[in-house]
């Protein structure tokens, strides 16, 4: 595996090692967070000496749109992240880290289901962007919440949901216990309008709140850790950080503004097309930081922060103000800038930290290590399609073979080792992700072959999947 499908290469590996002096040395100008990266990241191996503690809890934390390097400690040049830096610093950063799906929505069905978004109707919906009995995941259908809550795990969400709309959907009918948060995929961020109308509930009852959000649902989430709890817990923390409008702490009055083009009818005010700047991300993504900050802090004054599972990702790539280098294309794109996503894990019980990562992992991955760390079984009618990661975690056993698999209504898109098959409305395309992060060199017609085994291993997974809706 090459350094530049790694995202780091060797060099910036020993520069980290030796800290700023070192860089300064060399002559390597480092991100904005760099310092805060601390002066150890190694290459992951496992730590078997450590074994397997029962029942840990689960803080599986998102980002929204958030850029594969908008982070400090993934090369951001402008943007300081030192929390989610020393969150990395304490566990294992991916740099071969994959969303589901290029979008909101399908991304979350893998993520609660463990499966395939096309394996369910609302999950061929890119996004989901109406209510609709059939857009949704069905109450009846296991999720991560409902296998943990029926092995005794405490259940709660703040945050985005995403996965369907009252009266037929919510986290409360999906197996979580708790929820405080947006069922829609966007809000202004002080009045919680969304294209549906005001969008902020407790349980199922439509609350008001005109704080910043990104703040409020970091302070629910960090008393909720700070409870006495009798039991192992999993807590799902949904930012809308840095999805549009572009807003950050103390714009109220660009957030009045759009909140009355919303109610006058402006379909677009929400997506913001005509604001934002690099400052404002930077600011938004800051914001993020910070109110992780404060729930890791939590996390750590309860005294549950060595058997707690941490887990920091985003739901798809970047937008329009995401940093993204080296990779090329964004959200909603099947290259990769539109799926590889920022990865943090940390669980100090059982893992080392300052480690790397580069081994391929991709979201329904991390449902599958979530349910055998907890030790429950997946629902046999409803088998998961991502891989436990856990014995490679672990044990040092071998990481997980399997082909990633995306596909949109308009591309798809297979990833083998370190090769990557293309096809976008420009026709087909084959990479090498070990030379070629950028995806810039076309091998298709130097290797027809592996092509069209790439080709058929993409239209063998699609075949079990639900066809898109004409």
């Amino acid at each position: 595996m090459g350094s530049e499908d790694r995202g780091v290469s060797r060099r910036e590996i020993a520069v980290k090692a030796g800290g700023v002096a070192a860089a300064a040395a060399a002559g390597v100008v480092l991100p904005a967070g760099a310092a805060d990266a601390g002066p150890q990241e190694q290459e992951f191996r496992a730590a078997p000496g450590k074994g397997r503690p029962a029942r840990p809890n689960v803080l599986v934390i998102l980002g929204d749109d958030l850029g594969w390097a908008d982070l400090g400690c993934y090369g951001s040049p402008h943007i300081r992240t030192p929390n989610l830096d020393r969150l990395a610093r304490e566990g294992v950063r991916f740099t071969n880290a994959y969303s589901a799906a290029a979008v909101c929505s399908p991304t979350r069905f893998a993520l609660y289901t463990g499966r395939y978004p096309g394996r369910l109707r609302g999950g061929l919906e890119e996004p989901i962007a109406r209510p609709g009995e059939q857009l949704g995941i069905p109450p009846e259908h296991p999720t991560l919440a409902s296998l943990l809550k029926e092995a005794g795990y405490a259940t709660a969400m703040f945050g985005k949901w995403h996965c369907g709309f009252l009266p037929w959907y919510s986290p409360l009918k999906s197996g979580w216990e708790v929820f405080f948060g947006n069922l829609s995929g966007a809000v202004d961020y002080y009045s919680k309008i969304s294209s549906t109308g005001v969008d902020l509930y407790e349980g199922e009852v439509q609350v008001e709140s005109l704080d910043y959000y990104t703040d409020t649902i970091a302070d629910r989430a960090a008393e909720y850790i700070r409870r006495r709890h009798g039991k192992p817990w999993l807590l799902n923390l949904n930012f809308t950080t840095p999805h549009w409008p572009w807003e950050a702490p103390g714009d109220r009055e660009t957030s009045a503004e759009i909140t009355a083009r919303v109610k006058a009818g402006d379909q677009g005010a929400l997506n913001h097309r005509d604001g934002g700047s690099l400052s404002t991300y930077r600011k938004m993504v800051q914001s993020l930081d910070s109110a992780v900050g404060r729930v890791l802090a939590a996390l750590r004054s309860s005294g549950a922060e060595r058997n707690t599972i941490v887990l920091f990702s985003s739901d798809n790539g970047g937008e329009r103000w995401s940093y993204q280098w080296p990779l090329s294309g964004g959200k909603g794109g099947l290259n990769e800038g539109g799926i590889r996503v920022p990865n943090i894990l940390r669980w100090p019980a059982a893992i080392h930290r300052g480690q790397v990562g580069h081994v391929p992992v991709i979201t329904h991955d991390w449902t599958a290590t979530i349910l055998e760390a907890a030790g429950v079984r997946a629902s046999g009618g409803h088998p998961l399609d991502g891989h436990s990661l856990l014995p490679y975690l672990l044990d040092g056993a071998r990481p997980p073979r399997r082909d990633l698999f995306w596909r949109t209504r308009s591309a798809r898109a297979l990833r083998r080792g370190d090769w990557k098959y293309l096809r976008t409305g420009s026709g087909e395309a084959l990479f090498n992700l070990a030379a070629d992060v950028r995806e810039q060199a076309d091998l298709a017609k130097r290797d027809p072959a592996l092509l069209a085994d790439l080709r058929t291993a993409w239209e063998n997974i699609d075949k079990a999947l639900l066809p898109y809706p004409s």
